[in-house]
This record gives structure tokens, C-alpha cells and sequence, in this order.
């Protein structure tokens, strides 16, 4: 078990990872969470991916989660007759939902409905904000526009709108079937792209537990942060949703790149104080698609978010189409442990003014406190669903937390959480029987040695989700 690292690594595969043996190599590196990019691929890609991660993850050892990110809506330029062409500043430019193949003076749509979300003096940011149109008139299904940044526009690049606005759904018909599709190999996360409000992730979580209804299966729901509007209601998206992701490719060309910084330090700080869970993502190691080593300012990006108190960072083209996929993960991960060092713990101080409503609440702080200042070798949290190691998570404590449980579901979903390693353990109803084999694992695993004190809390009678109200002290050995 590696205990040194707080911070969880969520990591893109693809083409340059889409093998079992760079997938076990870099489960080993340090990835606990794989995403499986639904842009991209059919719905058979995306199942044999997931049985390859599932393969992979056996073959270490360990239970690995897996995030479905659904597409969300294509709103993109069509495509060019020579697959791209350059516009000049001043040129004039036309955005036509008619039109079939685009030349130097106009290019289709994949978003049919955009004219109708413009008007006059709109600015519109293509290929992630290196071109900018201003619009001067909407005439039917043409959008006139005029050139301000100029550059090579090729097919397929995206469009955002400067301040956010666009009503285009956050869940498309594509979005609707590839939830089928993730619910078929039991996805344990669904990443929702572009929603605006709370209704857009309750929709999206009736969709995910109708689908999984068949398996038994009920995935957490992550609300990607990447819309203009997501921000003046983001409390209530948090709310709706198991936890959020700081997307700050599409939130930057909405909200302008020096806001993401302070936003994204906001969502982390509202998402912890809500008990929910936050990825961070977009660019953090960019360069390693074609270097070896990060650059100075990606290890400083992926410091700070790890200081901010993220429960994950995430790779995305590094390690889907990158040339050094493993190289990545293990940079990223030694960033993490050394940023965790310079993290002081200062637990008393997140007590104060808290509220305790709920008995597993209670008992989850309780055992923060009696092992922050004990001085305990580990937490263990004898759990069915994850919640009360949830609760523990929320805080910055240097003692690893050891969520154990006989549910392969909740062993997965755990992965993501920060500072909790997942052990499997046999189910039984036996409070006696229990404490004595999470013993015998702690010990087996290297992880306690006799004469350690752990805290340790289960709940009575075990074997009922979100029941936890009992806590000790043991020392090991002593039974």
C-alpha cells in the first residue's frame, strides 16, 4: 500500500494507453481513477476500454475507478473543403448553419440552433479562444462575423461565446444513450459536461439509476464547471451533484483566463465545505504530450491545485495521445507528495463552528480529532457505502484514512476520495469477527505493526449503509 500520497491522479486513456501493459503500468505509477472520454469512439470502444481498465486493475491488484464523460453538446464548426484555411484579421466571415462544406468565406455548423442565440457586437471564440469573431448581423441562418484575432481555423473546432449564454442542452440524445452505454459496464463516475443548473445533473442522475437499475449499479454524478452561467448557481449544482470538476479549458474562453485561478480555488473550497468531491483538470502537464518533463509552471499548476485542497488532478491529451503517458503519471504523482509536505496540518481549526446533524457525521469528526492528537497509525472505517470515509475525507489530516468494506462498488467509487486507500474485506454481520480480520489486514498490508494505535469505527448492527455510530481506540496486538 502506498501511503504517501494524499491527492488522487484521474487519467485520460486513449490511443497512446489503450494497451494492458501501459494501463497496468501506469495503474502502478499512480492512477486511481480512469476516464473514458465519450467524444470520442463508439459505444463498443468504450466497453472494451472499461474491460481492459478492469483487467488491468486485477492484474495490480487494485480496485480502480472508472469515469464515463459524457460529450455534452457539439457546438463546432463543420468542416472545410482543404480541411482548414486562415483568416486574417478584418476579414469578414460567415457562420452558416446551411451551409454543407466550408471555404475562406464560410463554414457550417454542428449546432444548428446557434443564429439564434446572437446578436449584433457578440463576440465568438473558436479553437479554445486563439481566433475571435465579432458578429455584426444575423440574417436567417448565417451568422455575419468580422475577424478581430485572426489564425488557421480547421474542421471541427469548437465555439464558445464570450460571457457564456448559449442555450444548447447540457444532455444531447448522444449524451442519453452513451449513459446506457456507461451503465452497461457499471461506470462508477458520470462526468455531465456544460450544465447550467442543478436541474440539468438531476436529470442526468434519473437517467444514470434508471439505467443502472438492471445492474443494481448507482454511479456519482460529476458536474463539469465549464459554462459562463454554471457560476452564479454553482452552490446549487454542488449540491446536485457527488462533486464537480473544474474544467477550465471551456470555462477559461467564457470567463477569460485570469478568473479561472481565484474560481477554481472558490469551487474547491465550496465543494469541500458541502462534503462533495472536486477533480481538477485541463492542461495541468500539457508540454508532456511531446516532452519528457513537465515545464516549471505545470508542476507549479499541479502543486496549487493540490494545496487548494483538490481531491484529484487529471490528465487529458498527456496520457490519451501523449508519447509519454506513464512518464506523466509518475511526475504528476511526485508533485503531489512533495506538495502535501509543505501542507500544514491544522485540523482544530476546521472544527470550529461546524454543526454536527447527522450520527456518521459525529463519529467521522470524532475520529479525526481522537487521531490527530493521539497521533494514530491509521483510521480505519468500516463502511458499506463510503460515507462516513467521505465525511473524514473533507479534512486536511496527515494520517491515512482506510476505508474497508466487503463492497467492490464502494471500493472503486472511494478511489477518488483524498487521503482514503480502499481494502477489501469478507462480509459479516460479527462486530468481533470484524475488528479481529481489519487487524489481521492492516497488519498483513504492512501498514500497522504491533503496538500501533488505530481508530476504527463501524457501525452497530454492521451491514446497513450510512448506519456508522460507533468508534475506538484499539492498539494492535492487544486483542
Amino acid at each position: 500500500m502506498t501511503l504517501s500520497r494524499a491527492t488522487k491522479i484521474v487519467a485520460t486513456i486513449g490511443p497512446a494507453s489503450n494497451d494492458l501493459n501501459t494501463l497496468i503500468r501506469m495503474i502502478a505509477a499512480g492512477v486511481d481513477v480512469v476516464r473514458l472520454n465519450f467524444s470520442h469512439g463508439k459505444a463498443q470502444d468504450q466497453i472494451d476500454r472499461a474491460n481492459l481498465v478492469r483487467q488491468a486493475a486485477a492484474v495490480c491488484g487494485r480496485e480502480i475507478a472508472i469515469m464515463a464523460d459524457l460529450q455534452g453538446p457539439k457546438i463546432r464548426v463543420g468542416k472545410f473543403e482543404n480541411g482548414q484555411i486562415e483568416l486574417n484579421d478584418g476579414d469578414p466571415f460567415i457562420l452558416d448553419a446551411a451551409c454543407e462544406l466550408g471555404n475562406q468565406e464560410r463554414v457550417g455548423l454542428d449546432y444548428k440552433e446557434l443564429p439564434r442565440d446572437l446578436k449584433p457586437a457578440d463576440v465568438l471564440l473558436l479553437n479554445d479562444g486563439l481566433i475571435v469573431l465579432v458578429v455584426d448581423k444575423v440574417i436567417g441562418s448565417a451568422i455575419h462575423t468580422r475577424v478581430k484575432i485572426g489564425g488557421v481555423l480547421s474542421n471541427n473546432k469548437g465555439i464558445n461565446r464570450q460571457g457564456g449564454g448559449l442555450s444548447a442542452p447540457a444532455l444531447t440524445a448522444k449524451d442519453m444513450e452513451d449513459i446506457k452505454t456507461a451503465m452497461r459496464f457499471q461506470a462508477d463516475y458520470v462526468a455531465v459536461s456544460f450544465p447550467k443548473n442543478a436541474a440539468d445533473m438531476e436529470m442526468a442522475r434519473q437517467l444514470a439509476n434508471s439505467a443502472g437499475e438492471a445492474y443494481g449499479h448507482r454511479p456519482l454524478m460529476i458536474a463539469k464547471i465549464e459554462r459562463a452561467e454554471a457560476i452564479p448557481v454553482l452552490q446549487e449544482i454542488i449540491d446536485a451533484a457527488d462533486g464537480i470538476m473544474v474544467a477550465r479549458g471551456d470555462l477559461a474562453v467564457e470567463v477569460g483566463n485570469a478568473t479561472v485561478p481565484g474560481l477554481q480555488k472558490r469551487m474547491i473550497k465550496m465543494a469541500r465545505a458541502s462534503n462533495k468531491l472536486t477533480i481538477t483538470a485541463t492542461q495541468m502537464m500539457e508540454s508532456m504530450v511531446v516532452n519528457a518533463i513537465p515545464t516549471r509552471a505545470e508542476v507549479s499548476d499541479v502543486a496549487n491545485a493540490v494545496l487548494d485542497g483538490t481531491d484529484a488532478v487529471m490528465t487529458s491529451a498527456e496520457t490519451a495521445v501523449g508519447k509519454y503517458p506513464i512518464e506523466t503519471v509518475t511526475a504528476m504523482a511526485a508533485i503531489c507528495v512533495e506538495a502535501e509536505k509543505s501542507d500544514v496540518c491544522k485540523l482544530d481549526a476546521d472544527f470550529l463552528n461546524l454543526t454536527f446533524t447527522r450520527i456518521d457525521q459525529s463519529i467521522a469528526y470524532g475520529a479525526l480529532f481522537t487521531a490527530y492528537h493521539l497521533r494514530v497509525k491509521a483510521i480505519a472505517a468500516l463502511t458499506e457505502s463510503g460515507a462516513t470515509a467521505l465525511w473524514m475525507s473533507r479534512n486536511n489530516i496527515d494520517i491515512p484514512i482506510f476505508a474497508i468494506t466487503p463492497s467492490v462498488a464502494t471500493q472503486r467509487k472511494v478511489a477518488l476520495y483524498r487521503n482514503v486507500r480502499t481494502l477489501g474485506i469478507m462480509p459479516s454481520n460479527d462486530c468481533e469477527e470484524v475488528l479481529k480480520a481489519t487487524e489481521a489486514l492492516l497488519l498483513a498490508k504492512g501498514i500497522v505493526q504491533n503496538g500501533d494505535l488505530i481508530v476504527v469505527t463501524w457501525g452497530d448492527p454492521m451491514g446497513q449503509a450510512g448506519g456508522t455510530n460507533a468508534l475506538k481506540i484499539m492498539r494492535i496486538g492487544e486483542r
